[in-house]
């Protein structure tokens, strides 16, 4: 799979750890940064394509260890809250123990749904869960969040802050009485939670936490905003803070415990669709890709409510008539397929993965996540993104032109 999205930390030597980002969907976001998202880990290296499925991050992670990478750490986290959709992470885990027993196993989250599956965790062997906790003032939290959803529905503010803070607590102790080691993150937003740092870490300890990173926040890119990047001087101030109740670690993973903290937009935000994101180019028996969209020139319907797809892939005729052959031809729109009629669940997208079953994407403006399950375990991708259809066209058949960018995708 070249190009997935990882991080290796090697310390000098050949190996380290990896990141396998396969959570598809956030639980929270942030109010602070510029548009897009960055989710560095903690060599710094962010990942930038989308979700995986459980069984290509063991692919992936397999075709880093023949080529002769020791990797002693798998990492689950990002690009969206590992926990959001707790199913795809903890088939990751399930099928990385199976294939390498004696791996190391770390998971980053913002802790809201965890606390139920801590025993999971444990029995899977997780040594480390690393918690990102910048506040535990419901007050101060409402600062940070522009919101917090659970479940299928975005909670008020005040609702919402109180219930992360509440689960945060509730997952560090069941975490910690799991037998898992917890580190707490703590990113340091300069005028909001900086002076509030002691706090969290006095909370953590009390709780079970084992250490705690502290971490400037950065704003994304270029962006300017309310919030500035911390300084030095508020940094060691939050780290003598910190330093009192627990052992700051060191977060460039030389302490072991690897970390992916959010910046600007925040985990889970859409992860643009561009010649790097590592996604197979279609071929084989799905040689093609579906698109929902009402003008023919972007992506822009909700799948539940799109009519028909258009479906494009290469013109030519495979040299040998065999559905293994390599397409010729330049890539263009191949023809139109009806939607099946709506109102039937989950039937409506099985018959949907049938009619759609030589396709390896679809792109959609949106989508609930039960249908995007559904046709995943099929064999279809669903990818959500409001760009032009020939640039992401382009990019998917192993192109880099991405038309015009009126947005960013995600593969879920």
């Amino acid at each position: 799979m070249s190009g997935a999205p990882h991080c290796t930390h090697t310390n000098g030597r050949p190996g380290g750890w990896l990141l396998l980002p396969v959570a598809p969907r956030s639980n929270a976001r942030s109010r602070h940064g510029g548009p897009g998202v960055s989710t560095p880990c903690a060599c710094g290296q962010p990942p930038v394509s989308p979700a995986l499925l459980p069984d290509e991050a063991l692919e992936y992670l397999r075709t880093v260890m023949e080529s002769g990478v020791a990797v002693h750490t798998v990492g689950v986290a990002g690009p969206g809250d590992p926990f959001a959709v707790p199913d795809r992470t903890l088939e990751t885990l399930r099928l990385v123990r199976a294939a390498y027993p004696h791996i190391t196993l770390c998971v980053t989250t913002n802790g809201l749904g965890v606390a139920s599956h801590a025993a999971a965790l444990a029995d899977l062997g997780v040594s480390h869960v690393t918690l990102l906790m910048d506040a535990v003032d419901p007050e101060l939290v409402d600062t940070l969040y522009a919101w917090i959803r659970p479940g299928t529905r975005t909670l008020r503010p005040g609702e919402g802050a109180a219930l992360l803070v509440d689960e945060q607590a509730v997952a560090l102790a069941a975490l910690a009485g799991a037998g898992i080691k917890v580190a707490v993150c703590v990113t340091v937003y300069p005028g909001i939670n900086d002076a509030h740092v002691g706090d969290i870490a006095a909370a953590a300890k009390a709780l079970g936490a084992s250490g705690i990173y502290v971490l400037p926040f950065v704003p994304a890119g270029d962006a300017a905003g309310p919030v500035p990047a911390a300084d030095a001087a508020t940094m060691d101030a939050a780290h003598q803070a910190a330093a009192v109740h627990l052992p700051v670690l060191d977060a460039s993973a030389r302490d072991g415990l690897p970390v992916a903290r959010r910046t600007g937009m925040g985990c889970g935000e859409p992860v643009a669709v561009t010649s790097g994101s590592g996604l197979p180019v279609p071929g084989g028996d799905r040689p093609y890709v579906a698109v929902a969209s009402s003008d023919g020139f972007d992506v822009d319907e909700h799948l539940g409510h799109a009519r028909q797809f258009l479906v494009y892939g290469p013109t030519g005729v495979p040299p040998d008539n065999s559905p293994d052959s390599p397409m010729d031809g330049p890539v263009g729109l191949l023809g139109v397929r009806p939607a099946p009629p709506a109102g039937s669940g989950d039937a409506r997208w099985e018959a949907l993965a049938a009619v759609l079953s030589d396709c390896a994407y679809l792109l959609v403006s949106s989508a609930g996540q039960r249908p995007v399950d559904c046709l995943a375990v099929r064999g279809l991708r669903v990818i959500q993104t409001e760009d032009n259809i020939e640039g992401l066209v382009d990019v998917l058949y192993g192109g880099g032109k991405k038309g015009r960018n009126r947005g960013t995708g995600r593969t879920v």
